[in-house]
Parts: structure tokens; C-alpha cells; sequence
């Protein structure tokens, strides 16, 4: 057994009875209330989910196992999936273990390639990287367990080998599928030396001659990697692996989710704009005409991408880490350093719209340039890079979700003419 199974073995079963016991002292305590507007509005801001991995407070962005993610920049995403599961950071030999364990999981079955190899060659990105890890459902060893009458305090064991199985091969995965779909030429076999992100950039294929894009990618891994649980990849996936679908099931279902517009494209959409103001001024752009230029983009009723946020009231913490590191290492390049300067500018002008009420950036407004710096200019291609990191924390909420013997996610629906009786009767 690994080490961090090993662990796992000993913190679920004492956390599960504390859960328990809270439950049944406190089941009956209120903890939100839902007005009409949020029933139809999504939700938004209704107390109803658990997610013990990682929250995030308005004031402080996303913390992760009570870690606030500025204290994180520097750990790689391994480390990161032993915090999320375990609530600790990981020794360096327990680091190693997990690599290790990776390692021995990470070559994908051939029919994975077939299959991808067969999609038209105009397949979205996402489409091709979430029918490869459907495709390998049958691996599944939760599925093979629970037909053959696995109990349930077994459940999180399997769910965690399916964890493994699923994050050792997501590198391989995304890396063909760049390469196949914007015709790099052909898959490069996995370097057996390199840690999970170092993998990735070596199987990608661009030039790492400093190993700046290796540093960038472990960095992107590690702030993408969760944001509670109330989020549309998520709460999706979560929801699916309520009803003991098994991980392929959920993970796949989730990110299709995050290929949404509304959820994954945002940093595709920030790339784009800024590229567009670099274009119209032909260059860096100084900051009497970004002011001029943020005024004439609100008046004509559009938005600035990367700006504001659901949640945070504060610049995500997300961001001042990618603009930490362009200023380390590139911080001339004319993309980036027109980032650097919108952050100086759009926050003083959006604190003078009324309506607004978080007029700092999100980590889409800088995530995009630095990719682009490395040559990664596929937009298309950045939600599977965002996907290859959410799911860190997707699957380790189901682990720890089966841990706690958490129900089948069912919320009560009612119609608008229930909703009527109910409002109108007061």
C-alpha cells in the first residue's frame, strides 16, 4: 500500500464518526436561507454544499486546507494532491512515494489512442481530452469492485485508485491531444525521470530550454487545481460520483462543464481582448489611453475580461502569482507588461461604475499571457490545461466524499406556480 493510502487508511475512519456526530448534534440547525431571487438565480450564495479540500472567503481568495494559496505558490502539484486529500503537506519521502505511484500508472491503453486518433481533425480540444478519459471507463476499479459487492467503507479505497489511475495519465493525454490537434507531429513518449508537470512540457513538445515553462506549468497546475465545490466542473462532477458513478464517469461529465463559455473560456476571452489593445495601439499602450480606451469599452455597454469576480472582493491571489512570475521572467514582453498595466488602470476606473462590485482581476485576466509568451498560442487549448488541474481537486473531493459516506446529491424543484403560492401567500 502507498503511503498516502496508508494515511488515508488512518485520518478517514476517526473523521467520518466526527462528521457523523456533528451531524446529529447539529443536523437541525439552520445554516442558510434561500430568497426567490437565488432559486432562480442559480443558487448563487445558497450554504448547501460541503467541500472540506479548499474554500474560498471574499477577503482572502482561495484557500486550500486551511493554506492560504499565497503560502502555496511555490509546491508542486503533487504536493498539492497529498494537501488535498490529506490536509498536510507531504515529507519528501512521502512526495516521493506518490511520484512514484504516478509513475507506475501512467501509461494510457493504446485504444485511448486509437480512439482520439479516429475524432475528426477539427475536434475541439476539450472534446477529444474528455472522450479519452471516458473512453478508459472500463479501468475503472471502483466500477469492478462495486459489481462484485465491494462494502461501503471500501468505496473511498477504489474511488482512490481510480484518482490515481485517472491523474497519472491526464499529462500524456493532454499533451497527444495538443499535438495531434494542432498538428505538432507525434506523441512523445513520457520521461520516466520527470515530475508530473516536467512530464507534461517534455510530452507537449515546445521548447523548455531554462525550464521556465516547466516552473510556469507547475505553477498553472497548482492555482487551477480547486475552488470549492460550488462551481459548475465541480458541483457536476460531484453531483454524477453521488450516484457511486465511478470517476471516468464524473470527471468527464464535470470538465464538460468547465468547457463552457461561462466557466473555462474566460482566460481564452482576457487573452483575446489583449491582444486586441495591443493591436489598436500598436503596442503597450500608455495609461491615458487605457483609461480612455476602459471608459470607451464600458460606455458602449461591454465588459472588461478578467475583471471582477462571483466570489472575490480582492485581486485573486491567482493573479498576483502569474504576474509575480512574468515580472520575474519576462516582464518586457508587450502582452504581458499591457497586463501589468491594465492591473494599473481598469480598477480605479470600475470603482467609479456604481454597479460594480469587485473591480479587481481574476486569475483569467493573466493566466493566458503567460502561456502565450511560452508559445502556446492555441487558445482553444487552454481549457485542457485548466481541466489537467481541476481535476486535483475534483477527484480528490470524491475520495474524500466516499470517505464520508456523503448521499446521492438530490435538491427539492419546485414550479413557478408552487413558487407563486408559496411568496404570494405571505
Amino acid at each position: 500500500m502507498s503511503l498516502l493510502k496508508e494515511k488515508l487508511a488512518q485520518i478517514f475512519p476517526p473523521l467520518r464518526q466526527e462528521i457523523q456526530a456533528f451531524v446529529k448534534q447539529y443536523g437541525d440547525k439552520v445554516v442558510s436561507q434561500v430568497t426567490l431571487a437565488q432559486a432562480y438565480g442559480g443558487m448563487r450564495g445558497v450554504k448547501c454544499l460541503v467541500c472540506d479540500t479548499s474554500e474560498v472567503p471574499p477577503d482572502k481568495g482561495l484557500i486550500i486546507r486551511g493554506i492560504e494559496l499565497k503560502y502555496l505558490f511555490e509546491k508542486w502539484p503533487e504536493e498539492i494532491l497529498w494537501l488535498l486529500l490529506t490536509g498536510e503537506l507531504p515529507t519528501p519521502e512521502e512526495l516521493k512515494d506518490l511520484q512514484s505511484e504516478l509513475r507506475a500508472h501512467e501509461e494510457v491503453p493504446d485504444y485511448v489512442w486509437n480512439v482520439l486518433d479516429t475524432m475528426p481533425a477539427d475536434s475541439h480540444p476539450m472534446t477529444m481530452f474528455n472522450t479519452a478519459i471516458l473512453v478508459m471507463q472500463r479501468e475503472s476499479v471502483f466500477a469492478k469492485r462495486y459489481a462484485q459487492g465491494m462494502k461501503k467503507e471500501e468505496y473511498w479505497e477504489a474511488t482512490y485508485d481510480d484518482l490515481i489511475s485517472i491523474i497519472a495519465k491526464l499529462p500524456a493525454i493532454g499533451a497527444y491531444v495538443y499535438r495531434k490537434r494542432f498538428n505538432k507531429g507525434p506523441r512523445i513518449e513520457s520521461d520516466k525521470n520527470a515530475d508530473w508537470a516536467k512530464n507534461f512540457v517534455h510530452m507537449i513538445g515546445l521548447p523548455d530550454p531554462n525550464e521556465e515553462l516547466t516552473k510556469l506549468m507547475r505553477l498553472y497546475f497548482t492555482l487551477h487545481c480547486d475552488h470549492e465545490g460550488g462551481n459548475v466542473s465541480a458541483f457536476s462532477a460531484a453531483t454524477i460520483n453521488s450516484a457511486l458513478s465511478d470517476l471516468y464517469y464524473a470527471l468527464s461529465g464535470g470538465l464538460n462543464g468547465l468547457a463552457g463559455p461561462l466557466h473555462g473560456l474566460a482566460n481564452q476571452e482576457c487573452l483575446a481582448w489583449i491582444i486586441g489593445v495591443v493591436e489598436k495601439f500598436g503596442g503597450v499602450p500608455t495609461h491615458e489611453e487605457l483609461e480612455k480606451y476602459a471608459w470607451e469599452t464600458l460606455n458602449s455597454g461591454r465588459v472588461i475580461p478578467g475583471y471582477g469576480h462571483a466570489v472575490l472582493r480582492i485581486t485573486d491571489p491567482r493573479f498576483d502569482a502569474f504576474l509575480a512570475f512574468g515580472n520575474k521572467y519576462f516582464p518586457e514582453d508587450p502582452i504581458f507588461k499591457t497586463v501589468a498595466r491594465v492591473y494599473e488602470v481598469v480598477p480605479n476606473v470600475l470603482k467609479q461604475v456604481q454597479k460594480i462590485k469587485d473591480p479587481w482581476p481574476n486569475v483569467d485576466a493573466a493566466s493566458g499571457a503567460t502561456l502565450y509568451h511560452y508559445g502556446m498560442t492555441e487558445f482553444s487549448y487552454y481549457t485542457v490545461l485548466f481541466s489537467i488541474s481541476r481535476a486535483l481537486g475534483i477527484c480528490s473531493q470524491a475520495v474524500v466524499a466516499r470517505a464520508m459516506g456523503y448521499p446521492i446529491t438530490r435538491p427539492k424543484s419546485l414550479t413557478t406556480a408552487s413558487y407563486r403560492k408559496i411568496v404570494e401567500s405571505d
